[in-house]
């Protein structure tokens, strides 16, 4: 499907240079001088090579044409994950190198969205927040105001995120996570 330069967005899989990319930073630039035009990070899906590119205003680009389809997260082993479709109860496996550290995220039975292309999975979207356990962090320091920094703090499986002052140890919080960022406290 073919799409104007301007309407590329973060996070979009586009077709280009016989590779598919994902759009990982866009930026509309309009100098003094010259025709305007959208400055592209774009990083390989399939080479995980990454490329600044950039388009012209009139320019077409080719859209990837992805297949959705929900699945459940079963279990890992030492190099994939393990998932089930939800309808089929047909499994598949995903390198962890292709999902990287928010495969970290998952939880047995998470329900995610799988993107497929030609049959072949290219991404996992994880939902927009899960809930987590705070593994280890520093305690409060008595004072400390709520709009002060946030400070380290470890959930589990060892990812480390930061977190406001008033959280510790055993608390449990919802992250977003398409950015690892705390959103809230779970009461």
């Amino acid at each position: 499907m073919k799409i104007s330069a301007n309407e590329i967005k973060t996070g979009m899989i586009i077709e280009h240079n016989n590779d598919l990319w994902e759009v990982l930073k866009t930026q509309h630039v309009k100098p003094g001088k010259g025709g305007a035009f959208n400055q592209v990070e774009l990083k390989s899906i399939n080479k995980n090579t990454k490329l600044n590119e950039r388009f012209r205003s009139n320019d077409t680009i080719e859209k990837a044409i992805l297949d959705e389809k929900k699945y459940n997260f079963l279990f890992e082993d030492s190099e994939n994950y393990h998932f089930m479709d939800q309808v089929s109860y047909e499994q598949i496996l995903i390198k962890k190198s292709k999902i990287g550290e928010k495969g970290k995220l998952l939880k047995e039975n998470t329900e995610v969205t799988i993107n497929f292309y030609d049959d072949s999975p290219l991404s996992v979207d994880l939902p927009i927040t899960i809930n987590c356990k705070i593994i280890r962090t520093d305690a409060s320091l008595k004072g400390q105001t709520v709009s002060s920094s946030y400070k380290p703090a470890i959930i589990e499986n060892d990812v480390k995120i930061q977190v406001p002052p008033f959280i510790d140890t055993d608390d449990e919080i919802l992250i977003d996570t398409r950015t690892l960022e705390y959103v809230k406290k779970i009461q």
